[in-house]
């Protein structure tokens, strides 16, 4: 059976490096084997969460050096799966609310699993309260991360948004979509000038030439740097090392990247001078 085409649906230009050349290719790799096996999506997530699992048992054990880097091989097939559950959903058009939440848990889950892991070791009462605050900081990081990926993506391929979504579902995904869309409100003039563009493609490709280096600083809020960092900090025997990154360096790379993301949507909003260029041609020839 032949491997099917990369779908496309992650741009490589914002992507981190070890998704690019580890992570997807590997996931890829293993599509066709699953495809050609009729191995479901939901079986994938499935694993992945067996994976992770182990791996967060794995880090838990954080004293010894050879653990951390058991966890290590255990992370990197949990994300290998939590790439190749979307694959084979999109590859055989079996996306589903209950594959949602699933993928949901694989990413997630784990990481509320390797959070609560360590902790329980630690076993200080601030090293609760770090885990839990930094745990509060990676779910607030991580959902807005995945909104400016999603409206990035949807703006590349030409599509603006026509008004802010409206989250729907149980209370805890509403909660965490509304913090992932919450950009969107602010993001409308944007919005409503690439609709009104006489050439969406332009505009998109203009767009992305400014944005590609802001998403590029956050892929930083991706799950598998926060791994390596997990990996070097057990490997240090000091899991509050890693909480205090997830709280302070992430926290300000999550405000600094939403701050520049903003400044290159009202570059495009005000100021001739900001125009694409393909706009101030024709400006020119009117």
């Amino acid at each position: 059976m032949t491997t099917p085409l990369r779908d496309g649906s992650r741009d490589r230009r914002i992507e981190d490096p070890s998704n690019l050349y580890l992570i997807h290719p590997a996931a890829h790799a293993l599509l066709r084997h699953a495809l050609a096996r009729r191995i479901s999506a939901n079986s994938v997530s499935i694993a992945g969460l067996v994976c992770g699992g182990v791996a967060a048992a794995a880090f838990s054990q954080y004293r010894y050096p050879a653990a951390a880097l058991i966890g290590l091989v255990f992370a990197i097939a949990w994300l290998i799966a939590d790439g190749l559950d979307g694959m084979i959903a999109r590859a055989t058009k079996t996306a589903s609310a209950l594959g949602r939440m699933l993928d949901g848990l694989c990413d997630h889950g784990v990481f509320a699993l390797i959070y609560l892991s360590l902790a329980f070791s630690v076993g200080t009462w601030s090293g609760w309260l770090l885990a839990t605050v930094a745990g509060v900081a990676h779910a607030v990081q991580s959902s807005l991360y995945e909104g400016e990926r999603a409206r990035f993506h949807r703006r590349v391929r030409g599509e603006p948004l026509a008004a802010p979504p409206v989250p729907t579902g149980p209370f805890l995904v509403r909660l965490y979509d509304s913090v992932a869309t919450a950009v969107d409100r602010a993001a409308m003039p944007f919005e409503r000038r690439f609709a009104a563009a006489p050439d969406r493609a332009a505009f998109a490709a203009a767009y992305a030439a400014r944005a590609v280096p802001v998403m590029r600083l956050q892929s930083l809020l991706t799950a598998n740097v926060r791994v390596w960092a997990i990996v070097i900090a057990c490997l240090v025997a000091s899991p509050t090392l890693f909480w205090w990154f997830e709280i302070l360096p992430l926290s300000a790379v999550c405000v600094f990247g939403l701050y520049r993301h903003r400044l290159v949507e009202r570059s495009f909003v005000h100021g001739a001078a900001s125009q694409p260029s393909f706009l101030s041609s024709e400006q020119g020839h009117s």
